[in-house]
């Protein structure tokens, strides 16, 4: 039994259908009211819980072989900070699974995750990583670099999909190693299939280190058109986007990430997706739903 914090979101849940595509019982934990319908429907068994509550979590725990956590508080509010989700509520999970009697442990973590890290998030995650490190149980950590699947989707997909200019903060041209959360997914499975690979932190990135200028690119090459750019000095509020998001566009402009994955890749069994491959994906996907049928008319 597999336990999957985090399956409600966009990749726990590509980790959980990868998981029970492959056979694996997979347990969810959801908080009340949260929607797990698609997830329960593919085979899932929910539990009812949250990192919040410990209480909650060792009862998730009861009979579990494997915890595995994407769980954060990026993309939530209220009472779900970085504190009490990505510090103490990892804490609270660890803890939990360990007094469970929990064999293995998977933690989704960050590229550039440490507890010197100035950046509250970063430094939780880091945190999280050295409590784990020093659990009972066997563990694996893994540190994507950002995702082809978030930040490119913002930036360039909406706009140029919506034929509006698209904005880059600073020049665009620092090149980082953008991994797709379906690339994720199949390194997930690789670890819980092979128990003997157990106390390593992956790096995990795509097949070539990108820029934004690269990303553009690849969307008027899939649409067939140019599209308009134009850029905003790093530390300049940009119309219509979240402050916070602009600063770490901002960020993004002081430094390169550059991986190599290829020797992981192959150990691993996983085909990394290209950007190229991946827009192309991104732009059928996108125009057959219906937030597309709209943009399209």
């Amino acid at each position: 039994m597999i336990l999957v914090a985090g399956a409600t979101g966009q990749l726990g849940g590509l980790i959980v259908h990868t998981l029970l595509a492959k056979g694996f019982r997979v347990r969810i934990l959801v908080r009340q009211g949260t929607a797990d319908g698609a997830l329960v429907t593919a085979g899932a068994e929910a539990v009812t819980g949250d990192l919040k509550d410990p209480g909650s979590l060792a009862a998730a725990c009861d009979g579990v072989d494997t915890v595995l956590t994407t769980a954060n508080s990026s993309a939530r509010g209220g009472r779900d900070t970085v504190d009490s989700v990505d510090r103490l509520g990892n804490r609270n999970l660890i803890e939990a699974a360990a007094s469970a009697g929990v064999g293995r442990f998977i933690f989704v973590s960050n590229l550039g995750a440490s507890p010197a890290s100035p950046n509250p998030f970063m430094a939780a995650k880091g945190e999280t990583e050295l409590l784990l490190r020093g659990s009972t149980m066997s563990w694996t950590i893994i540190q994507p670099n950002l995702f082809m699947d978030k930040l490119p989707v913002l930036v360039v997909g909406i706009p140029a999909l919506s034929r509006q200019p698209v904005t880059l903060v600073g020049e665009g041209r620092r090149a980082h190693s953008l991994v797709a959360m379906r690339d994720v997914a199949q390194y997930v499975l690789a670890a819980v299939e092979h128990p003997e690979w157990d106390g390593r932190v992956l790096v995990l990135g795509g097949p070539e280190a990108v820029s934004w200028r690269d990303v553009v690119a690849a969307f008027e090459q899939e649409l067939r058109r140019s599209i308009p750019v134009r850029t905003i000095p790093p530390g300049q509020p940009v119309p219509g986007m979240p402050d916070l998001l602009a600063g770490f566009l901002a960020l993004l402009e002081t430094y390169d990430s550059r991986l190599e994955v290829a020797d992981l890749a192959a150990q691993y069994g996983v085909v990394p997706t290209s950007l190229r491959s991946w827009v192309h994906r991104f732009v059928l996907e996108f125009s057959g739903s219906p937030a597309g049928a709209v943009h399209k008319a």
